[in-house]
C-alpha cells in the first residue's frame, strides 16, 4: 500500500506540479543534505544599528553572530536566527509597550479533529509567552473546538465560517475572513496579528523577537536554493504573476501590525477575486499572492526557517533550534470531500 500511495503521489506531481517542485519532492535525503551546504549570501551591514529598525530593541541584534547564514536583507530588514537576539530584551520592551497579539488559525472540516487540539496546546507552551494573546479560531464546526486551559492574559474567540467545497478555496478565502475580523474586532484589542496554518506544532520559543510591522517567513524548502528555482506564479494572466523576487515566503505564517496585516489580506483577496473573474487560479493560491504582495511591499522583518521547519528535509547545520514544526500531512484523507 505504501508503494502504491507513493506512485500515486509521483503521478500527481508529474501531471499537476511544476518540474522544480517535483524534483524537490522526489530527491533523496542525501541530495537534500547536499542542498544544505549551498552557500547563502551574507549580510552586508556591520551593525544592527544600520537596519531600518522595526523597534529600538532591534538595534541589539548581533548580525555577525551567525556567519553561516544571511541575517539581513538588501533593504535592511533583519532575518531572525537563533543566537542573534536576547529574548529578555525583547520581552521587556514589548511588555513595557503593552504589545498584544491576535493569533488567527483556520480549522475547517477534518483539519479540526486532526490538528487543532495539538496546535493550541503547543501554542500555550511556546507562543508569545508572557504577552496577552487572543486566539481567533475560524471553523465550520464551533461546537467541536476543544476546551483548552488557557494561561492568564490569554483568551479565545471562535468564528464560524462556511466550508468551501475545495480546499484551495478555504485557503484563499481566509484572506477575506482575516481582513473582516481585523476590522470588526482585532484592531480594537491587539497591536499585532499572526496568521498560522493549523497543521503545525510549536516546539520551542516563538516569542516577541518575531513581532514587527510586517513579518514574512522564509520557506524551509527554498531558502538555500537559487532564485530561478523558486516556484512563483509565472502565469502573466494572474495577479500573482512574478518573473523573479527577493525570497520565497511561506504562507503558513505571516504577521505584523494589525494595519499591515489588514492591508496584506485585503490586497491578496482582491488579487484572488480578480483572478477568479478571469478564470485564473494562482499556482500556490494565497501563497502566490502573498509572495507578490511582499515583493511590492517589503517586509520589515523576516523569520528564518527555524520558525516553521519540515523535519523531512533532514539535518541542517544552520537550524540550531526548531520553534514550529510541520505536522504530518494527510492530504489524501483531509482534502477529500
Amino acid at each position: 500500500m505504501g508503494h502504491l500511495q507513493r506512485m500515486r503521489s509521483v503521478w500527481k506531481c508529474v501531471l499537476f506540479v511544476p518540474i522544480t517542485l517535483c524534483a524537490i519532492y522526489l530527491i533523496p535525503a542525501s541530495v537534500k543534505l547536499f542542498i544544505g551546504f549551498l552557500p547563502m549570501e551574507k549580510c552586508h551591514l556591520e551593525s544592527a544599528k544600520m537596519l531600518n529598525l522595526d523597534s529600538s530593541v532591534d538595534a541589539s541584534l548581533n548580525l555577525q553572530s551567525r556567519p553561516d547564514v544571511l541575517t539581513c536583507t538588501y533593504w535592511k530588514a533583519a532575518i531572525i536566527w537563533e543566537g542573534m537576539f536576547d529574548p529578555r530584551l525583547y520581552d521587556e520592551m514589548h511588555k513595557m509597550r503593552g504589545s498584544s497579539v491576535a493569533l488567527t488559525v483556520f480549522a475547517v472540516g477534518r483539519y479540526l479533529d486532526a490538528y487543532l487540539h495539538t496546535f493550541l496546546n503547543s501554542s500555550e507552551q511556546h507562543f508569545m509567552v508572557g504577552l496577552p494573546v487572543t486566539y481567533y479560531v475560524f471553523t465550520d464546526m464551533p461546537e467541536k473546538v476543544p476546551n483548552i486551559k488557557l494561561s492568564p492574559l490569554r483568551s479565545m474567540k471562535v468564528i464560524k465560517v462556511e466550508k468551501n467545497s475545495r480546499w484551495q478555496d478555504v485557503s484563499m478565502m481566509r484572506m477575506k475572513s482575516i481582513s473582516d475580523v481585523i476590522e470588526s474586532d482585532i484592531r480594537h484589542h491587539c497591536t499585532h496579528v499572526f496568521c498560522f496554518d493549523v497543521d503545525q506544532v510549536f516546539t520551542g520559543r516563538f516569542g516577541s523577537e518575531a513581532l514587527g510591522d510586517s513579518v514574512a517567513l522564509l520557506h524551509a524548502h527554498y531558502y538555500r536554493l537559487p532564485k530561478h528555482l523558486y516556484t512563483y506564479d509565472r502565469n502573466p494572466n494572474s495577479k500573482a504573476y512574478m518573473e523573479t523576487g527577493d525570497f520565497y515566503y511561506h504562507a503558513a505564517i505571516f504577521g505584523g501590525s494589525w494595519k499591515n496585516v489588514k492591508a496584506l489580506t485585503e490586497a491578496c483577496y482582491q488579487g484572488i477575486m480578480e483572478d477568479k473573474q478571469n478564470n485564473v487560479e494562482a499556482l500556490w493560491h494565497d501563497e502566490s499572492h502573498l509572495n507578490k504582495y511582499m515583493l511590492l511591499h517589503k517586509p520589515s522583518k523576516v523569520l528564518s526557517p527555524e520558525y516553521c521547519w519540515d523535519t523531512s528535509i533532514g539535518f541542517r547545520r544552520d537550524i540550531q533550534v526548531t520553534r514550529l514544526l510541520w505536522a504530518p500531512k494527510y492530504y489524501d484523507t483531509l482534502r477529500t470531500p
